[in-house]
This record gives structure tokens, C-alpha cells and sequence, in this order.
């Protein structure tokens, strides 16, 4: 019986730990070949002196279990080292049909308190990493359809995060750029379905190196005397959605948005009209728009905004 993924090769950034080593470790289990992408710094804030060791070590382990992998120690923020990487994979593999794109930092501080480069720095490796690699990957499943003069297996998963949909207080910069990834994601859904690629976003809640102090609180579970308890904040949890996504049977999924964690996946649905008011003149004046949107808000619960709040209470039943 052959695997679902067997014959199709894949590149996942930021694989050399949580939760892209656990997206890695699921797509070579589904059969897929993998490049493992992991620019090395250790800080969780992109501090540190760049190291080949994590992703190295990843692929190392994909190889010992009888898979093919190749580690890429650059950077998916840079625009060359994103050229190279899928440009690694083609080389390697004869050719690209996954992209899971989860690099990204953390550098937080409430909007009154953060820095330009601390903005910068978030943006640049979340929002414009996910943009460099979809651009490449992108290029070569178009010059490859136009080639054959029909569809070709594409496949991209973006992770976003609940911080977008709920709206983080302390966290502007990457609240900001997993909403931009929610909107390249879409975008890039629309613009490459003909070339028969499919694009999705996904929202996980993890245990790792980046969410350490969040979920400091959240103690793992032990041991019920049949053995280990999955941990609810596992990695383990968000691989499978991954190797699904990737997957020729997720070919009718396409522009969506899914949050996983714990044992529970949750489809959110896209935004709804909720109120609209039309003028009775040319055009809207302000008295007649404070006639109007005045009451409108009046009743609205306390704090309400257009922020998702409510994800956070998402849990397996």
C-alpha cells in the first residue's frame, strides 16, 4: 500500500524545532521526500549566531528512518536564500510540490512600548519569509503547468495564529503579520488554482520554544499507568492537519483557515456582513451617519471588536 504523500517532495521552514520539525517528521512518515529549512539562531527572538545544527539534525533523523531529506541552514526572510532553497529542493528532488512555511520569532511589547526594529524584525521574518518562499514556489509551479499545458500538484500551508483572530495585546507585530499571512494566503489561493495548486492557513496552539512562557502554566500530563499521555499542547497534534493539507485527498480545500490544537481541528468561517445602512441623500453627512451607527453600537457588549476572542475557548470535547 502506498503512502499518501509517496513520490512527492516537500520544504518546511523553521523545521529544526516544535513545531516545523514535527510538520517534517509527518510529511516523511506520509512518504514524502524533505528539504528541512531552519536558520539555526537559538533566541526566540532571532538573537543568537545562525547554527546548521537543528536542521541538520532533523534530516539526519528523517534519513535514519528510511526517508530521503536534505537539511537548508539559510534565512526564508532573505530573498536569495528563499531562491536557494527551492531551488535546493528542485535539485534534489526533481521537482517541488509542498511548501509548508512556519519560520518565525517572536519579539513582543505593547504598541506603546515597541521599537521600529522590533516591528521591523517580526514582520520581516513571518510576513515577508512566508511572501519570498510562495513567490518562488509559486514561479515553478507556473513555468511547470504552462510546460504541460495543464494542472500541476501544488500544495502550501501557512501558519498563521490565534494571536491574529483574537487579536494579542502585547503581541502588534506578529498579531499583524499572521493577519498578512491570512491574506497572502487568500490571494495566493485565488491567483494559483488554475495551475492546480491549493493554499491554506492554518492557527496552531503548541507547547515549544517560542510559546514556553505562554503556556507556562498548562502542565503536561502525566502518566495514567498504560503509559504516556499525549500532551494537549503537543506539536503532535498540528502535524497531522499539515500532512493532510498536503495531501491529494485535501485537492478540494482550498483559501481556508483552520485552527488545531489538542486533539480538535475548527474551520472559521470567513467574515459576514453583519449590519448596512444606505443614505437617503447623495451622499452620507455626519449627523445622518450618527443617526445611524450610534444606536447600532449602543447595545454591543463591552470590549467587543471585530477580534475572534472567543477561538481561545476552542477545546476537544
Amino acid at each position: 500500500m502506498s503512502l499518501p504523500l509517496e513520490g512527492r517532495s516537500a520544504i518546511v521552514t523553521g523545521a529544526g524545532r516544535g513545531l516545523g520539525r514535527a510538520e517534517a517528521l509527518e510529511l516523511a512518515r506520509l512518504g514524502a521526500a524533505v528539504v528541512v529549512n531552519d536558520f539555526g539562531q537559538p533566541g526566540r527572538d532571532g538573537s543568537g549566531a545562525a547554527s546548521a545544527t537543528p536542521a541538520e539534525e532533523v534530516a539526519a533523523g528523517i534519513r535514519a528512518a528510511g526517508g530521503r531529506a536534505v537539511a537548508h541552514t539559510g534565512d526564508v526572510a532573505d530573498h536569495q536564500q528563499a531562491r536557494e532553497l527551492v531551488e535546493l529542493a528542485v535539485a534534489e528532488f526533481g521537482q517541488l510540490d509542498i511548501l509548508v512555511n512556519n519560520a518565525g520569532i517572536l519579539r513582543d511589547r505593547m504598541v506603546f512600548s515597541m521599537s521600529e526594529d522590533e516591528w521591523d524584525s517580526v514582520i520581516r521574518v513571518h510576513l515577508k519569509g512566508h511572501f519570498n518562499t510562495t513567490h518562488f514556489a509559486a514561479a515553478h509551479w507556473r513555468a511547470r503547468s504552462k510546460a504541460a499545458d495543464a494542472p500541476v500538484y501544488g500544495r502550501i500551508v501557512n501558519t498563521s495564529s490565534e494571536a491574529f483572530l483574537a487579536g494579542s495585546a502585547g503581541q502588534p507585530n506578529y498579531a499583524a503579520a499572521k493577519g498578512g499571512i491570512v491574506g497572502l494566503t487568500t490571494s495566493t489561493a485565488l491567483a494559483l488554482a488554475k495551475y492546480g495548486v491549493t493554499a491554506n492557513v492554518i492557527c496552531p496552539r503548541a507547547r515549544t520554544r517560542m510559546t514556553a512562557d505562554v503556556f507556562a502554566g498548562f502542565q503536561e500530563p502525566a502518566g495514567d499507568g498504560s503509559g504516556e499521555r499525549l500532551d494537549p499542547l503537543a506539536p503532535d497534534h498540528v502535524a497531522p492537519l499539515v500532512g493532510y493539507l498536503a495531501s491529494p485527498a485535501a485537492a478540494q480545500v482550498n483559501g481556508q483557515l483552520l485552527v488545531v490544537h489538542g486533539g480538535m481541528v475548527a474551520v472559521v468561517e470567513r467574515p459576514r456582513v453583519a449590519a448596512k445602512f444606505d443614505t437617503k441623500q447623495d451622499a452620507f453627512t455626519y449627523d445622518e451617519l450618527d443617526a445611524l451607527l450610534t444606536p447600532h453600537y449602543a447595545d454591543r457588549p463591552a470590549g467587543e471588536t471585530f477580534a475572534a476572542a472567543e477561538v481561545l475557548g476552542l477545546k476537544h470535547e
